[in-house]
């Protein structure tokens, strides 16, 4: 766990469907099309509601580009809402600015909507093949620098994993920022 002042980053072990934060972020494509990995068990559990939301969402904006964030209900899931958050294709050019910047927008996003507590897998560490030790480490840097720098209304963000090794790369990179003194 990582304190900077009143509020908290936790590392957690679980399924990010199952999170009761006010919003959960998923791991999307730039077409909204929840057909794999987290975003596919999000719909799922949630509802094809959310699938027709996405639809909506890019009829209007057209295809999200790498590293925009938008907002939909959640319907069946505990959490209030989902942010969609596009991240980088390994491959692709720039993916750690460009993941820095999707984290930047997903939090930013957060605060708009007046959200106290967030749920974050490791974006684009799947299927979109970012490493994964790049990618806690990208996602911790930002959330501190965001919960130092910012005045917000988040109070807990949570770095939720369903997979062990996933997981343990993100206590590890906890480890180390605590060790470098960089949450104080």
């Amino acid at each position: 766990m990582i304190k900077i002042d009143n509020k908290t980053i936790f590392i957690k072990k679980g399924n990010i469907t199952d999170e009761i934060s006010d919003a959960i972020v998923n791991p999307a494509n730039g077409t909204l099309q929840h057909g794999g990995g987290a975003a596919l068990s999000i719909v799922k559990a949630g509802g094809f509601k959310i699938q027709d939301d996405s639809n909506k969402l890019i009829s209007k904006l057209g295809i999200l580009s790498t590293s925009k964030a938008v907002i939909t209900y959640a319907y069946k899931l505990p959490c209030k809402f989902i942010i969609h958050t596009v991240g980088p294709h390994m491959g692709e050019g720039n993916e750690d600015y460009k993941l820095n910047l999707a984290i930047i927008n997903t939090l930013n996003l957060a605060n708009i909507y007046n959200l106290k507590s967030l749920s974050i897998p490791a974006i684009s560490s799947g299927i979109f093949g970012f490493p994964k030790k790049r990618c806690a480490h990208i996602l911790i840097k930002n959330s501190i620098e965001f919960l130092k720098n910012k005045d917000t209304t988040l109070e807990n963000i949570i770095m939720c994993n369903n997979d062990s090794e996933t997981y343990n790369i993100f206590l590890e990179e906890e480890r180390n920022f605590i060790l470098k003194k960089e949450v104080i």
